[in-house]
């Protein structure tokens, strides 16, 4: 009988040891510096709430079942904390405010999420410039249910205020609105496009956030179809578009097809009142397919 169950026990170690060789889950980490810096946008110089220097913030990617670790350390003046959309019920400090001087980890435990998520800060004012992406990719041995892009890219749609934010501001309406930081050429204040690279018949999985507070945006690509294959951390069924609104907070993953004649096209970016809008570029750079 005591033989019988050893053997149950060894064999319940050896499944459960079979299950972590072959899982695939890994520990990833991740180093967040909230600091200040200096932006020059909308003919003007301003600073802002930044993580590691970028605006919009790093991007975090792990794959599913994966734990991903980030550690946050504030060396800006007021307290912060972050959100994790749609992780929220797996992650050990959720509501965690870090005081200035101070640090905090986070960990995550992923689970059914894939996609696009992000992540932001919680506070209003902080939120318009401390955020960034959160890819979870397929896990190990997992492919993605349509064909294989040749490559991923994000694009977050996010607003400027002329002003600077902090503790105590309430944001009111963007003075600009932003793709991937870059105001485009709608301003009339020599700031830069975002531009997006891409070869003559290559598939793209575009994933979108719509990091802008209290506005429904509107996303197009002149003469170019969008296929949304996921939306929110979920595989999606196809459907096709020749623009997208989303909501705020909303993203969306979609595929583009590089199919029309070689050249640039605009990238646009508005808010769905129509009061703005912003502009990006596609530049096609191969010459292997019909010249405009």
């Amino acid at each position: 009988m005591g033989s019988q169950k050893q053997a149950v026990v060894l064999l319940s170690v050896l499944l459960f040891f079979n299950f972590l060789l072959f899982s695939g889950a890994d520990d990833v980490y991740y180093e967040f510096i909230l600091q200040e810096a200096e932006f020059t946008k909308l003919c003007g110089t301003k600073t802002i709430l930044t993580v590691n220097g970028s605006f919009p913030g790093p991007e975090i990617r792990a794959r599913r079942d994966d734990n991903v670790y980030v550690n946050v350390r504030n060396q800006g003046r007021f307290p912060v904390s972050i959100d994790w959309e749609g992780v929220e019920d797996s992650i050990d400090g959720a509501n965690q405010l870090i005081q200035p001087g101070t640090n905090f980890t986070y960990e995550i435990e992923l689970d059914d999420e894939i996609g696009t998520l992000w992540w932001h800060a919680r506070s209003a004012w902080a939120k318009a410039t401390v955020h960034g992406a959160f890819v979870v990719l397929p896990a190990a041995g997992e492919q993605f249910p349509f064909p294989a892009p040749t490559s991923d890219h994000t694009i977050i749609l996010g607003e400027w205020y002329r002003q600077e934010l902090t503790e105590g501001i309430v944001p009111g309406q963007a003075d600009a609105y932003t793709i991937n930081g870059h105001l485009g050429e709608t301003y009339g204040c020599n700031d830069t496009s975002y531009q997006l690279q891409v070869d003559y018949q290559g598939l793209y999985l575009l994933r979108i956030i719509n990091a802008v507070a209290n506005e429904t945006m509107v996303f197009a690509i002149a003469q170019h179809s969008l296929t949304i294959v996921g939306q929110n951390a979920t595989y999606s069924r196809r459907s096709f578009s020749s623009s997208l609104t989303l909501a705020p907070g909303q993203t969306l993953d979609i595929l583009l097809s590089a199919n029309q004649n070689v050249g640039q096209y605009y990238i646009t970016a508005r808010p769905s009142s129509g009061r703005l809008n912003t502009t990006g570029i596609i530049h096609y750079t191969t010459s292997t397919g019909p010249l405009v």
